[in-house]
Order: structure tokens, then C-alpha cells, then sequence
């Protein structure tokens, strides 16, 4: 029996029930896999299901605005892949009357999509002959093959897809990708693999040869740029200022207060400036001695480390300020990073 034929009896009699494997749904698989990038399945059900419940299809999707599907993305991170989710869902209505594309080159063009995405797409809505290649997958075939290269080079990239290709069911795409990512977040996972379980155990090399552990290889990721951001909340008797997140910086569409960053000591000295300087019209009521709360927030390239420094004040906001106030009691309604959020959950406010 053929590598692919294992795979798929162990995935027909072993796979997990999800709901976007009982669609044909372009849209609902689309949804999915881009949830899914860089989030875990018990993470992302939540939010795929909410999703579909509010967005039942790309045309409804696309006239959101994006202040609402951010916010409904909140907590997943990686806020860029809502941003191009919520563009791509306007595209398909706008220039392709809502009609999914249905070919592997259409669906890679398409905003925020690559190729794994796209192969995926195409093989599970439509049945295409597109090999999926993620970590899972690189992760299996590197073990089953003993395979050295990185999987995160260039070079490895381009060997793993090959790899792939070659391993596909030309007449069951779908369910051949759907059992080989299956076997990687499942039984062939990172540390403590269970061997036991793999339908491809005796055929795997690497082990065969008692090296499982130095499977797959990984070029080392660079450093985290760290990155000192001090915040002032800005709190009157009834509202909070806060400030949508513009440019290409991390968070953009988001809310969060007015801010410095990487200021030297005394940093209260250097934020209170900031603060008369760009909130004239308003009259601080006290000043703060020492942040209030502080917290080390790690992305996927940055490590944060954030203070938050309260001040109380009177007065309004000039009309053309790009700050706006937000009263205490809604704030959960506007979209805003997890660091804020975490720091509005622990002053009960959210």
C-alpha cells in the first residue's frame, strides 16, 4: 500500500471532526485557513464560528466596516491578516460579484494569501491537485524522509513543496492534505511523537535511524527587537482618551493611548510633556509619581516591555484632534491590541 493510501484510511478512520472539513464552501474554508495561520485549532474555533454566525457569506463580510471585524478578531493577534481578510471578502463582492475564484493562480492572488493557503483552498473547495505545505507537513516528511535541510530556508522551502507534489493523491488532493496535516498536529507533533500511532512508522527514517529528536531542522530565528513604549491613560470622571493606530507599525487599526516610546529616565518627566503638548486644551488634574501597571508583551519579532501611567484630568478634546474619548462603560466596544486590553481587564474595567 502507497504512502497516500495509509494516510488517508488513518485520517477517514482517525481525523477530528471540524467544521470547515463538511464544507465545500470556499468562503467558509477561506475563513478558516486564515484563522488558522499562526493560531491553534482550540483557539481558533471560537472565532471561526462567531465568523461564519455574523458574516454568513464574503458579500455580508465585505460590507463590515473594519473597526467591526477587528474587533471581532481582537485576542488572535497578527492583526494584519484581519485587515487583508476584511479587503480580499470587498474584492471578491465588489470585482468578482462575490463568486469565490475557483483555480490556484486566482485564489494566490487574492490579499493575504499564499501558497500554502491557496493549495489548500483549492484541494478542499475544489478538489485541485495542490500539495499543502506548513510546519505540520514539513515536520512529517522530514522525519519520514530524513531530511536535514531547514525547513525555514529558501532552499527547504522549495524541497519540502517538491516533496510534497510528489506525495500527493492526484484523485483524493483533498483528503491526502487533510490526513498528512492531521498526522503532524496530532501524533507527529514537535517533542513526544507517538510513533505507536503513525500509520507511516515503518517506513520512517529518521525513525529508523533514532534521530526523531534532530527532526525537523530549523535555521535560528533572530533576535526579538525590544522595544520600551510608555503609556499615558488619560482618565477623566467618565472617559478615557484614546487614539486609532495608523502607518505601517504594529497594531495598525487598532486603539491604544497616547504614548513615547524609548525615552530615557525620568520617562514621567518626558511624558507629561508630550501630554500638555498635544492636549492643550484639557487640565490635568493630578500627575503621576510612578506607572500604575506594567507588562512584558511578546510578538512574533518583539519583545514590549510597556508601562502604563495614569493621569486624571477636566476639560474637553479640540474637534480636530485626532484623539477622541471613549466613556469608561464602552470601551469594550472598540478594537484594541492585547497589551491594552490586558491592562483594561485588571482595572475591571472590561
Amino acid at each position: 500500500m502507497e504512502l497516500d493510501e495509509r494516510l488517508i484510511l488513518w485520517y477517514l478512520e482517525n481525523g477530528r471532526d471540524l467544521p470547515w472539513r463538511n464544507t465545500r464552501n470556499p468562503y467558509q474554508i477561506w475563513l478558516s485557513e486564515i484563522i488558522l495561520q499562526q493560531t491553534r485549532v482550540d483557539q481558533g474555533m471560537a472565532y471561526y464560528l462567531k465568523f461564519i454566525e455574523t458574516f454568513p457569506n464574503v458579500k455580508v463580510l465585505a460590507k463590515a466596516d473594519e473597526d467591526t471585524v477587528l474587533k471581532m478578531w481582537q485576542g488572535l493577534g497578527y492583526y494584519s491578516r484581519a485587515r487583508n481578510l476584511h479587503a480580499t471578502a470587498k474584492y471578491i463582492a465588489d470585482e468578482l460579484n462575490g463568486k469565490f475564484p475557483n483555480t490556484y493562480k486566482d485564489i494566490l492572488e487574492l490579499k493575504g494569501v499564499g501558497p500554502y493557503t491557496a493549495a489548500a483552498i483549492s484541494s478542499f473547495a475544489f478538489k485541485l491537485p495542490h500539495a499543502v505545505v506548513d510546519g505540520n507537513v514539513s515536520r512529517v516528511l522530514s522525519r519520514v524522509f530524513d531530511i536535514g535541510t531547514p525547513i525555514n530556508s529558501s532552499e527547504g522551502q522549495k524541497e519540502f513543496q517538491q516533496i510534497a507534489d510528489e506525495c500527493l493523491s492526484k484523485s483524493q488532493p483533498d483528503i491526502y492534505n487533510q490526513a498528512i496535516m492531521e498526522l503532524g498536529a496530532t501524533v507527529c507533533k514537535p517533542s513526544n511523537p507517538d510513533c505507536e500511532r503513525c500509520p507511516l512508522a515503518y517506513n520512517c527514517l529518521s525513525r529508523l535511524r533514532k534521530n526523531i529528536a534532530e527532526r525537523p531542522v530549523k535555521l535560528k530565528a533572530k533576535k526579538a527587537v525590544v522595544r520600551h513604549i510608555d503609556y499615558a491613560v488619560l482618565e477623566s470622571e467618565n472617559d478615557f482618551i484614546f487614539k486609532k493606530r495608523t502607518g505601517k507599525d504594529i497594531w495598525q487599526g487598532l486603539h491604544d493611548f497616547t504614548s513615547i516610546e524609548g525615552m530615557e529616565e525620568p520617562v514621567e518627566k518626558y511624558l507629561t510633556k508630550h501630554v500638555k503638548e498635544n492636549f492643550p486644551n484639557i487640565t490635568l488634574k493630578s500627575l503621576p509619581a510612578q506607572p500604575a501597571k506594567q507588562y512584558t508583551h511578546l510578538l512574533s519579532h518583539q519583545r514590549i516591555i510597556a508601562r502604563f501611567w495614569n493621569y486624571k484630568f477636566s476639560g474637553n478634546l479640540d474637534e480636530k484632534s485626532v484623539y477622541f474619548s471613549v466613556a469608561k462603560q464602552g470601551v469594550d466596544s472598540i478594537a484594541v491590541p492585547r497589551l491594552i486590553h490586558k491592562y483594561l481587564e485588571d482595572i475591571d474595567l472590561v
